[in-house]
């Protein structure tokens, strides 16, 4: 598997970079389809979900307080921004990779994979270990802009050598992306933004 995500020095420094930028250019316009897409998770019982992948923190605002949260990014930049936004509610700060999670198999009850299977170079790889340190029964929502099966896309296809480098993929199919995992299935698929580029996916583990 490749290591482009923790080892290409450029897209650790671009992230580094971007970090005090990112909400001005992110926040307002996707704080309504982020908050529509955390509704996925319980409100009532207290679980343990992973938020895989936390950025700078702007889902955190939005997420009940009764679950005990494990945050967890690649890049410390973002990682630090996001912690003061983690005031009030149970968090655990974890420097580390999506694409390889250091938990072990069916720790969490929810996951969060907010704007991040399109980031990193292998989004599969991420939704495996995703599923993999999901218990049976659990579920992941994603929310993040995926290509259709069959859309064509080419100017979104021929940025994305040069973007990938700098901070994200725009050509994920996500029906490809599922195939890796089997054992989720999908419960909701919704358009958010950008005409359905973006969407807000429920998948849930078989038990």
């Amino acid at each position: 598997m490749s290591r482009d995500y923790r080892s290409n020095p450029w897209l650790r420094i671009s992230y580094s970079l971007i970090a005090p930028l990112y909400d001005l250019v992110i926040e307002r316009p996707m704080k309504a389809a982020r908050k529509q897409s955390l509704q996925a998770l319980p409100a009532v019982t207290a679980k343990k979900v992973l938020l895989s992948g936390i950025g700078t923190g702007l889902d955190l605002p939005l997420l009940p307080a009764l679950h005990h949260y494990t945050a967890l990014d690649f890049n410390t930049a973002m990682l630090s921004r996001a912690r003061s936004r983690g005031t009030g509610l149970q968090v655990d700060w974890v420097l580390g990779d999506s694409m390889a999670l250091p938990f072990t198999d069916e720790h969490f009850d929810h996951i969060v994979l907010h704007l991040i299977t399109a980031v990193v170079p292998e989004p599969a790889q991420c939704l495996c270990e995703a599923a993999r340190v999901l218990k049976p029964g659990g579920t992941i929502i994603l929310f993040d802009k995926f290509l259709r099966s069959g859309q064509s896309a080419p100017l979104r296809r021929m940025l994305t050598p040069l973007s990938r480098r700098i901070a994200t993929r725009m050509d994920v199919v996500f029906e490809e992306v599922l195939l890796a995992t089997p054992e989720l299935e999908v419960v909701s698929d919704v358009s958010m933004l950008a005409g359905g580029w973006f969407r807000g996916i429920v998948l849930r583990k078989s038990a």
